[in-house]
């Protein structure tokens, strides 16, 4: 009497690494001799005899690919009226074993190979077979088969180096392009080994295969990031030179304290614009031929590099008229009509103070567009000059521009300042005002004298707006 598989577990896989459906239609015996007259055969016959249930655990010893082995299991038999449906369950560790290195080559993208060379006999770990692509119905093939797959300038030294594994047992380790029947192209690390016999002949080769496709992608874009990184570097430090030389081109900070003419000046110039050191408000201290010094501070109002460019027309502008001699109350009126006539700037209003000083008669002359008015000390006592009249520039096509005068005592000090100096948000114009009176007697004798007042005044995280400043002392 035998039994025959009718229907079998699709998934099941038995000793000898055959599936379900290699089953189908098999005979127990045939399939499995070594259970002839086991106890395990009387139980599957006395179940199907007397309709009990059969439960036993069994040892079996199955010959797969060569090898013996030998496993344990808990075997049921329950009996239908057509036959049996038996369950077996491996007790041992050996599938747990095989299924835990399955899952490890899969997830490791990595494969073996044996090549028993004197048999001509292949074998392969399933996850080769999608490594390179290949269906397992087509079976192993040996490492020169694989390497066709590879481009035709790499076959080559590949030959090479399998002459030398097969020849004379040199290891080989190298990563070799393959490319899939797709036109897919993988990187595949190849690690083989040739096991010798007594006579130091090559007689079976063990080759481990690695799929390093995705860390050759992830290298790649790892080597464009760095580049696209240097490029911008390289971008940044050329933008900061380019920035630096304008800067110096515009308005440079060459010299925090300038002597001009008997005249002390410390300079404080703290653009709120990151990157480009330059902003809207500007400042000129420059001796002119006939040997008097012009001091100018402006405010163009906004921020950014319309600010900036609409700073310089400015800067330049008055600087070259009173070279060439011009009235400062012409200079301004000038000054507005081009502020009106730039359609291209969109910052269209500046607010600005500009004095002549001459050393042979000590008298300052000045001029005010819209600015806040210079403040004197004198013996200890500060005060606000009195503004003449004048609008900021850009407001008006009919402005009014008057000139004032103050005669500089020695030891007289006078302060330019643009409103980032004393603004706060809020707070009344009249009371910055008084806070920077107060503020300035208490910093004479420090030199340089605006850095602590600046401090006094602003601090780091309250700084909305440009600084300028000229402290002028005779």
């Amino acid at each position: 009497m035998d039994f025959r598989f009718a229907a079998v577990s699709p998934h099941a896989v038995d000793i000898a690494g055959r599936c379900g459906a290699e089953l189908l239609g098999r005979s127990v015996l045939e399939t499995y001799p070594g259970v002839a007259g086991s106890e395990l055969w009387h139980g599957y016959l006395s179940a199907y005899a007397t309709g009990v249930r059969y439960e036993g655990e069994l040892d079996y010893q199955e010959v797969a690919a060569g090898i013996p082995r030998l496993s344990r299991f808990k075997v049921r038999a329950v009996p239908t009226r057509q036959g049996l449906v038996v369950s077996w369950a491996r007790l041992d560790t050996h599938e747990r074993k095989q299924r835990r290195q399955a899952l490890i080559q899969r997830l490791g993208k990595t494969g073996w190979m044996d090549h028993d060379l004197v048999r001509d006999e292949i074998t392969w770990s399933q996850e080769v077979y999608a490594i390179f692509g290949r269906a397992r119905s087509l079976g192993p093939v040996a490492l020169h088969d694989l390497f066709v797959q590879a481009p035709a300038d790499d076959r080559d030294q590949l030959e090479g180096e399998l002459l030398q594994l097969v020849g004379r047992g040199e290891r080989m380790d190298r990563t070799v392009r393959i490319v899939l029947p797709g036109g897919e192209v993988r990187h595949v690390r190849v690690v083989a080994e040739a096991q010798t016999d007594a006579h130091g002949d090559p007689v079976e080769l063990q080759v481990l295969f690695q799929d390093l496709t995705a860390a050759k992608q992830y290298e790649q874009q790892l080597l464009e990031h760095q580049e696209t990184v240097l490029a911008h570097q390289g971008l940044l430090a050329a933008e900061r030179d380019l920035a630096a030389r304008l800067q110096n081109t515009l308005l440079p900070v060459s010299q925090r304290v300038l002597h001009l003419a008997g005249l002390v000046i410390d300079v404080a110039y703290q653009p709120v614009q990151e990157g480009l050191n330059l902003g809207g408000d500007w400042y000129s201290a420059v001796e002119l031929p006939d040997g008097s010094v012009l001091l100018v501070v402006g405010d163009v109002a906004g921020h950014g590099l319309d600010a900036v460019a609409t700073m310089a027309l400015l800067r330049f502008t008055a600087k070259g008229m009173a070279i060439t001699g011009t009235p400062l109350p012409e200079i301004l009126h000038r000054l507005n009509t081009l502020l009106l006539h730039a359609s291209d700037r969109p910052y269209s209003t500046a607010t600005m103070i500009m004095a002549c000083y001459r050393p042979e008669t000590s008298r300052l002359t000045w001029v005010q567009a819209g600015h806040l008015p210079p403040l004197l000390v004198r013996q200890g006592e500060a005060r606000y000059l009195p503004p003449p009249a004048g609008i900021l520039l850009g407001a008006t096509d009919t402005p009014r521009y008057e000139e004032s005068t103050v005669d500089l005592l020695p030891g007289d000090e006078l302060l330019l300042y643009t409103d980032g100096l004393i603004e706060n948000p809020g707070e009344p114009l009249d009371t910055a005002l008084a806070r920077l009176a107060s503020a300035v007697p208490e910093h004479q004798g420090e030199l340089p004298f605006l850095d602590g007042l600046v401090r006094a005044l602003v601090g780091p995280a309250g700084r909305r707006d440009d600084i300028c400043a000229l402290h002028v002392r005779r």
